[in-house]
């Protein structure tokens, strides 16, 4: 492992500890600005896994959202499953921040733009989380092994055929 990764993925972290940490402790506040996104959320959900156990009280999913926060994030650090964790990150990460940073809504300027600023930085982290749920630390990624293995397969079976076409020439052979 290299020292960026080893440094990185911490790095990387902290900053949903903290957030999911936040969260748990003030869940009532986090609720109120998370109950647009959740509102428009949970029904897709819903459509989306039918029959599945959603949560539609708003508290329940903030301290959901904290707790799969926390958990990816000490995963992230410690590099445990860290293509998985990062992925789990990056998809809390997006409702964290429409319901956090909605800058568009903002009328006064000086808001407006504080809003926005944490909503590009949560952008950013978006595409750090992208990019630490795609490394492979230097070993293959699944599709460079599916692709491989087919290679492998297509190699072995034209082997296999001239094989028999030899093996079949020389029954032939043996037969006249």
């Amino acid at each position: 492992m290299t020292i960026t990764r080893l440094l990185a993925r911490p790095m990387l972290a902290t900053i949903f500890v903290a957030g999911g940490i936040n969260a748990i402790r003030n869940t009532e506040a986090h609720a109120v600005k998370a109950k647009k996104v959740a509102d428009r959320m949970v029904p897709l959900a819903q459509r989306a896994v039918p029959g599945a156990p959603i949560p539609t009280d708003t508290q329940t999913l903030v301290r959901i959202n904290a707790g799969a926060q926390i958990l990816a994030a000490a995963a992230l650090a410690t590099g445990r499953a860290p293509r998985l964790s990062a992925t789990v990150l990056a998809a809390s990460l997006v409702p964290t921040t429409l319901a956090g940073h909605p800058f568009w809504e903002e009328s006064d300027p000086q808001a407006k733009a504080a809003q926005r600023l944490q909503f590009m930085k949560n952008t950013s982290i978006l595409g750090g989380l992208l990019l630490a749920g795609v490394d492979t630390d230097g070993r293959p990624g699944l599709a460079w092994r599916a692709r491989r293995a087919a290679a492998d397969v297509r190699r072995e079976a034209r082997q296999v055929a001239k094989d028999a076409r030899r093996e079949a020439k020389l029954a032939k052979a043996q037969l006249t």
